[in-house]
């Protein structure tokens, strides 16, 4: 694998063409303020589908580093990944093949519990089965199979008009997760490198952590630390980790699990986590003593690409 050396010259990746474009831009252009007060020379790339530019422009600015900070299909599930190793060019958080199974929810799932982690029972179906009746005992969870930031997400409970699927943008034999529903608490735990951070707790006014929960102003709230004994810290901080190791990912990615009483599941591992001023590891890292700035250089650092 390759590595950097020695950088200065930096690409950010940013924007592109999935459904989490918008947050992608706020994520790209704050990392690319911190990198510019780090004295670092930064060219800030707004992704189009225009390979053959976005080549003609990595080959003339000659980066040392490239920093992804796009968010969804393209730019999180191993697309990107696999162009820049072609390019040899050392780009930040996890390589291609990590990015693509942790995108894909249910081979996600697959590889966590092969290690151990528990997950919810889980179905794949098509939109059109998802849209004749229920596919399993309610309350379950309907999911986009590949894509993140709870885009898509509709959650089915007992007593619910069935929910219209006309906005996942999907074809009637395209395919969906349905997941049975896992009551309680949600929590996220950041991976950075080898270490899991912190364990942060997320409430929010609305039916869960969607993408308005996400990204809004006053959408959700975080409490960090999570209020929960030791005994339930280590083990949330310790299946976030092996999460982590089981995808193969590296840099920073986010574990995001429900917490029912007893035990947590895993829900999904974001190797591209968000930069925004709502976001979560930006949070964990300054719980740790860590800058937003150090944080976006720690990752530059440990950039690499599979050359």
């Amino acid at each position: 694998m390759m590595r950097p050396t020695s950088f200065n010259r930096v690409a950010v990746l940013c924007g592109g063409f999935s459904k989490e474009r918008d947050v992608s831009l706020v994520s790209g252009n704050a990392a690319a303020r911190a990198l510019k007060a780090k004295g670092l020379d930064v060219t800030l790339i707004d992704l189009t589908r225009d390979m053959s530019q976005l080549v003609s422009t990595l080959t003339s600015q000659k980066p040392d580093v490239v920093f992804n900070a796009l968010h969804g299909r393209f730019g999180e599930d191993g697309c990107i990944q696999g162009l820049l190793d072609m390019m040899r060019l050392p780009y930040t958080n996890s390589g291609r093949l990590a990015s693509a199974v942790a995108m894909d929810k249910p081979m996600a799932k697959l590889m966590f519990a092969s290690v151990g982690i528990p997950v919810a029972e889980e179905r794949v179906v098509t939109r059109a089965e998802a849209e004749r009746g229920d596919v399993m005992e309610r309350p379950y969870v309907l999911k986009p199979v590949n894509e993140g930031s709870s885009v898509g997400v509709k959650i089915v409970r007992a007593g619910d008009n069935h929910p219209p699927l006309d906005d996942l943008g999907l074809d009637a034999d395209d395919f969906i997760m349905a997941e049975r529903f896992i009551p309680g608490r949600e929590v996220t735990v950041a991976v950075m490198g080898d270490r899991p951070l912190a364990v942060t707790e997320i409430t929010t006014g609305r039916d869960f952590y969607d993408y308005e929960a996400k990204y809004a102003a006053g959408g959700s709230k975080h409490i960090l630390p999570a209020q929960m004994d030791k005994a339930l810290t280590d083990r949330a901080l310790e299946l976030s980790l092996a999460a982590h190791r089981v995808l193969g990912c590296r840099g920073v990615s986010r574990a995001d699990l429900r917490y029912d009483g007893n035990e947590f599941y895993m829900l999904e591992v974001n190797t591209q986590p968000g930069l925004t001023p709502t976001s979560l590891v930006p949070e964990q890292a300054q719980h740790i003593g860590m800058s937003f700035d150090d944080l976006i250089l720690w990752m530059v650092e440990h950039a690499q690409c599979d050359a």
